[in-house]
């Protein structure tokens, strides 16, 4: 179910435990301004007002899962997408993709803070070759007509392979090198300390009038693992396109692709390997 403009009881203290995995929570300081919940029947697709389900296979990364309807409401509050072996498909793989029709700005002279809370499927992370799991962020220009990476793209969570190891990057600029060193991008990574629940988030500090003071900060639980400032970007409009721009959410299973490798034949499919997502979230100050 889509919210917009909620504004939660802000608490002074998270609540702890298994209830944190069903609703975003409410923060002091901060109000809600958006959130999909995933509320709806089991086996139901996202709210299609907030969210285009993606088809076909994009072409990007030399993946190669088909993207289809492989995502459905749990019933109990979740999204689950998940990656099937499917010799009916084009390369042997489906899997999902949504893409949010939400779009935000982060706003001058506030903190914009966006999460999500992910779990991954329980199957042994030695099961899971070729699997990509991510949270991330795109300029909205990027649908205007703008390239990639100059459009911005802010990646809040991948893994690969099944490695429990996170990663928070930055894309940017010009293909191939420029600020971001592309198709590397700036990024740090943090482990994760099993395949459960974590909040995982992005925080944008724009309260400094000073743009190469103003910051892009990523955390795991509440632990942040990687600050970018605008005086690393070095450049106002590179900045401007990743702290002042619309961007929109991407949740998504790639399999194969240039960074995971291709899966094996040890590489389980199925909702032992999927991402499920408990909420996404937008607030601010």
């Amino acid at each position: 179910m889509r919210h917009s403009n909620v504004l939660i009881p802000l608490a002074s203290a998270l609540l702890s435990g298994p209830a944190l995995a069903w609703a975003p929570p409410g923060y002091s300081g901060f109000n809600t301004v958006w959130y999909d919940d995933f509320d709806g029947a089991a086996g139901s697709s996202p709210n299609g007002n907030d969210w285009n389900i993606i088809t076909g296979n994009l072409g990007v990364n030399n993946e190669l899962e088909t993207c289809s309807r492989n995502l459905q409401l749990s019933g109990g509050n979740t999204l689950q997408i998940v990656p099937w072996r499917d010799s009916g498909a084009a390369n042997g793989w489906t899997s999902g993709r949504i893409e949010s029709k939400y779009v935000f700005t982060p706003q001058n002279g506030l903190v914009t803070r966006v999460e999500s809370q992910l779990r991954f499927g329980s199957n042994d992370p030695g099961t899971k070759q070729g699997l990509w799991p991510a949270f991330w962020l795109l300029g909205q220009a990027l649908r205007q007509g703008t390239g990639w990476p100059q459009a911005g793209e802010l990646d809040i969570m991948e893994t690969v392979n099944g490695q429990l190891v996170g990663h928070g990057t930055i894309h940017c600029d010009v293909y191939p090198g420029g600020i971001c060193n592309e198709p590397t991008g700036i990024g740090a990574a943090v482990g994760i300390p099993n395949q459960d629940w974590h909040v995982w988030r992005l925080e944008w500090d724009l309260r400094n009038g000073d743009w190469t003071q103003q910051t892009l900060q990523w955390s795991l639980d509440g632990g942040v693992f990687q600050t970018v400032s605008g005086a690393r970007i070095g450049n106002q409009g590179v900045w401007n396109s990743l702290a002042h721009a619309p961007m929109y959410f991407l949740l998504n299973m790639a399999v194969g692709g240039d960074w995971p490798g291709y899966p094996n034949a040890g590489t389980q499919d199925g909702y032992g390997s999927m991402m499920e997502v408990a909420y996404v979230a937008h607030y601010q100050t």
